[in-house]
């Protein structure tokens, strides 16, 4: 199966696809909100730019896109056909930067909790997952 767009009109569609402020991103940060958690977004400081820091209870959201990361079994992270072995290549080699990641951030005392963007459709699920996940005491 090919692209049904010409490759000049997919790489400018791929290229507007931002990296913060995305629409699973804001969904947590509303729900962390409402539940009366303050944040801090993108801290440089810390390893892979984390997209929500709690700073007083050491606590990390990262916010993953199905596609991007490569979450296995969801139906949002298949591989294109078109440029199959580049984009396997990409999303491998973001799983394996995500990994990494998680490992400094665990080195350094941060408790992380990784929420798919599959996962931002169930609100309820989500908001109880991230208060308990926020509430409960540092490993």
């Amino acid at each position: 199966m090919t692209d049904r767009l010409d490759k000049e009109t997919r790489s400018a569609l791929m290229a507007r696809i931002g990296q913060r402020d995305t629409a699973p991103e804001i969904i947590c940060r509303k729900l962390l909100h409402a539940l009366g958690y303050r944040f801090r977004l993108h801290v440089r400081k810390l390893p892979g730019t984390p997209d929500i820091v709690l700073p007083r209870r050491r606590k990390i959201v990262l916010v993953n896109g199905c596609f991007w990361h490569g979450h296995e079994g969801c139906p949002r992270a298949t591989i294109p056909e078109t440029r199959h072995d580049w984009w396997a290549a990409k999303i491998a080699r973001n799983s394996e930067r995500d990994a990494e990641t998680l490992v400094k951030l665990a080195g350094l005392g941060w408790d992380v909790l990784v929420v798919w963007q599959c996962e931002t459709r169930d609100l309820e699920a989500l908001r109880e997952r991230l208060a308990s996940f926020v509430e409960r005491p540092a490993a």
